[in-house]
């Protein structure tokens, strides 16, 4: 059902058993994917192609130009998966240049409030808390959870399974399977609850928590607690995930030795 009273440009592509509330505004050159419900006063922009199964709540703003200087009005692309709940006021920027892309996966819940920068990904399955801020080119890992009003600065990474809590600031990656919390950000154990709750083993959480003894516990740089990791611990897919974010981190991670703790 679509109301007479939202605005739908004909150039957009409405799938079926779309709902569009009044005053909702869609944009030229936006595909919504089947069984979407689009709320009054949300706005879906030109340059979003949404899947199936979304739900965007009242004044939530999907496409909304680039904050950047770098973008000079070119035509620019954000990317909806499936089954996400995007709720009140959640702003989503496209990318800056047309070779980029803003990326939001399937089954994530954006909480009141929550503005996702240029170029980010948002990987599968996570939870964005209320009024979290992420800069652009920042890309957070499947089933990872921030609590309300992170921020995470630019091009910063956040590991899968990781919970960071409210009101955390981090300008560096913050590794897989870890709780961070405080300002300034730290390393604050194993996630273990919902590790556990999710059908890890306790051999895989003691696991991973003896990597991470080895980087937060040891005294050392995180190239020697890298060394350490391979010489004591059992390899497996986890190790090797934590491994391989360490490797690409760009930023430097949370609190390690010579990384300003």
């Amino acid at each position: 059902m679509i109301s007479p009273l939202a605005y739908v440009d004909p150039k957009a592509v409405i799938g079926n058993n779309v709902t569009i509330h009044p005053f909702a505004y869609i944009d030229k050159d936006v595909v919504i994917g089947d069984n979407c419900v689009i709320y009054p006063y949300a706005s879906i922009l030109a340059g979003t192609v949404m899947g199936k199964n979304n739900r965007v709540f009242q004044g939530a703003i999907l496409g909304a130009e680039p904050q950047d200087f770098h973008y000079k009005g070119e035509p620019t692309r954000l990317t909806v998966g499936n089954d996400n709940i995007i709720r009140e006021y959640v702003i989503i920027n496209r990318a800056t240049h047309p070779a980029g892309e803003t990326v939001i996966g399937n089954h994530i819940c954006m909480m009141k409030g929550t503005r996702i920068g240029h170029d980010c990904r948002v990987d599968d399955d996570c939870i964005l808390g209320i009024d979290c801020d992420l800069s652009g080119e920042c890309h957070i890992h499947s089933k990872a959870i921030l609590a309300g009003r992170v921020i995470v600065k630019e091009k910063c990474r956040v590991g899968s399974w990781t919970l960071v809590k409210s009101g955390c600031r981090t300008s560096k990656d913050i590794p897989p399977y870890i709780l961070a919390a405080h300002n300034p950000i730290m390393y604050k154990g194993i996630n273990a609850f919902i590790l556990r709750r999710q059908g890890f083993s306790e051999e895989t959480i003691e696991n991973i928590a003896l990597a991470y003894r080895q980087v937060y516990s040891s005294g050392t740089s995180l190239e020697n607690a890298i060394l350490r990791i391979k010489e004591v611990v059992a390899p497996s897919p986890e190790i090797d995930y934590i491994l391989k974010f360490f490797a690409e981190s760009k930023m430097g991670i949370i609190a390690t030795i010579g990384e300003g703790k």
